[in-house]
């Protein structure tokens, strides 16, 4: 990636209004760039995160262990999109989910030191900052109403128009677990939709 398109890319991922055009480039400063195998773990249960990344490509999730010791996906993460632990990365707590490379990919890494000089000397970062932290919120929230209400057919529908490459590349196991439901059940949902 040139100079160029580094900025276009940080442009998209830091998109405010109030961060100045000069700045991108100290932003993408701020980043280092890593290709990742598929499988490798970025974040383990009960470590501290210290970074997070950008997701130039690739696919990724997030997971626990329930209490029958059982993976449960919690969260997928896509092109162009945040890949990070926010309560362990700024409480400083021990993390309570893994991080793990679904596929082959490429992420842009920040530390937290380089994250904090970025909101106090750039101070559309900090606007930014408020609108993501406003917008994961209403996001999460919006998710786990979703999983009260929506039935397993109306979160699988949902889940194909919002963010079809996860059902795309995502292994069938880790998407029932996802929204919630067997193995089974997602397979059934699957064929129903096929033979509508």
């Amino acid at each position: 990636m040139t100079l160029n398109m580094e900025n276009d890319f940080f442009k998209t991922i830091y998109n405010c209004s109030y961060i100045k055009s000069n700045d991108y480039e100290e932003i993408a400063n701020a980043h280092s760039k890593i290709d990742v195998q598929q499988g490798t773990i970025l974040l383990r249960e009960g470590k501290v995160a210290t970074e997070y990344y950008i997701i130039e490509k690739g696919l990724f999730r997030s997971f626990v262990y329930d209490y029958n010791g059982k993976e449960v996906t919690t969260e997928f993460f896509c092109q162009e999109e945040l890949l990070i632990e926010s309560f362990s990365l700024f409480q400083r707590n021990p993390s309570m989910e893994n991080f793990q490379a679904l596929s082959n990919g490429t992420i842009w890494k920040i530390d937290y030191e380089n994250f904090q000089q970025l909101l106090d000397k750039i101070e559309g970062f900090r606007e930014w900052g408020r609108n993501w932290a406003t917008n994961h919120l209403f996001t999460m929230k919006k998710r786990s109403i979703n999983m009260l209400t929506m039935n397993a057919t109306d979160r699988y529908l949902t889940l194909l128009k919002e963010r079809p490459q996860i059902l795309q590349q995502a292994p069938l196991k880790q998407v029932a677990s996802y929204l919630g439901i067997t193995d089974t059940s997602l397979s059934r949902i699957r064929k129903e939709i096929v033979t509508v």
